[in-house]
């Protein structure tokens, strides 16, 4: 099992959002593996990005738990969604 969610970029690997209630700093994208953090206006964070696979999708939603923000949802993405979900043009 690795710890990395994507040690090489490809382009077939799922994309997964992960929406918490309450907002995390920008400084938590390194803890998250580099995922992108998003804070949205309702008060929600956005985390994007690729996963390699379900352990490393496992490991990131046990440190959502381990920070204690409440878990949302987490929703797999087309990577052309990416944008368009996130609500940019």
């Amino acid at each position: 099992m690795s710890n990395q969610l994507n040690p090489t970029p490809d382009s077939n690997q799922p994309v997964y959002q992960i929406r918490l209630q309450g907002h995390l700093g920008r400084q938590w994208s390194n803890w998250f593996g580099g995922l992108t953090v998003t804070l949205e206006d309702n008060g929600e964070t956005l985390l994007t990005g690729p996963v390699i696979d379900q352990a490393a999708l496992h490991g990131l939603l046990r440190k959502v738990r381990d920070i204690g923000l409440p878990l949302l949802s987490v929703v797999r993405i087309e990577p052309d969604q990416t944008d368009a979900a996130s609500g940019k043009a």
